[in-house]
């Protein structure tokens, strides 16, 4: 009986000790999250700190079936994908972060590109509150190509669309990403 109770406590020790892959700015990341189909799950890519100036935005983290430091693979790739924020900032009012997506599909799009992006990046922009401090969203990259998005634990709605997907994507792996370090960081090129 003794020995069970001493495997069962190492056990939990070990399950409670890779519970949590990273911790940046006191937020500690998940080394592994359930994912859409059930039994699997999602592993950890990399995270990092979204600056603006000399703030501190957001962490960001990139969870994917598989580890990949290859941008244009993770863009194009059909598998699923998660993206998980957690604000540091005091407030980030609705205004300023659809200026940024709006910006960031700008940046990383074609005019022919964003005219056909044009209406979703409307509604996905309908679909944002400002946030504060501790605040969270969640993007699901589903392999059918819908995109749901949580703010906070509730959800927000879906956009459907491949396209809409990688365009997403590139805000923070495209050739012009929110910032490099945070690009790098969430390819696991880097830690923070």
């Amino acid at each position: 009986m003794k020995t069970i109770k001493i495997l069962s406590t190492l056990w939990l020790l070990s399950v409670a000790s890779t519970v949590f892959a990273l911790e940046i700015e006191n937020v500690k990341l998940q080394e592994s999250i359930s994912s859409a189909t059930p039994g699997t799950s999602l592993v950890l890519n990399g995270a990092g700190i979204r600056t603006k100036f000399i703030f501190d935005i957001y962490v960001g983290a990139l969870y994917l079936e598989s580890k990949s430091s290859d941008a244009e693979k993770i863009i194009t790739s059909k598998g699923e994908k998660q993206i998980f924020l957690h604000f540091l900032y005091k407030e980030v009012t609705k205004k300023k972060l659809t200026a940024g997506w709006t910006d960031g599909f700008e940046d990383n799009n074609s005019s022919a590109e964003m005219a056909k992006l044009r209406d979703r990046l409307n509604k996905f922009n309908d679909m944002f509150i400002t946030v504060k401090k501790g605040n969270t969203m969640r993007f699901h990259f589903l392999p059918d190509g819908t995109l749901k998005v949580v703010i906070n634990k509730k959800s927000r709605g879906e956009i459907s669309g491949v396209d809409f997907q990688q365009a997403l994507l590139k805000v923070w792996l495209g050739q012009e990403p929110a910032t490099e370090d945070l690009k790098s960081a969430m390819l696991g090129k880097a830690e923070e």
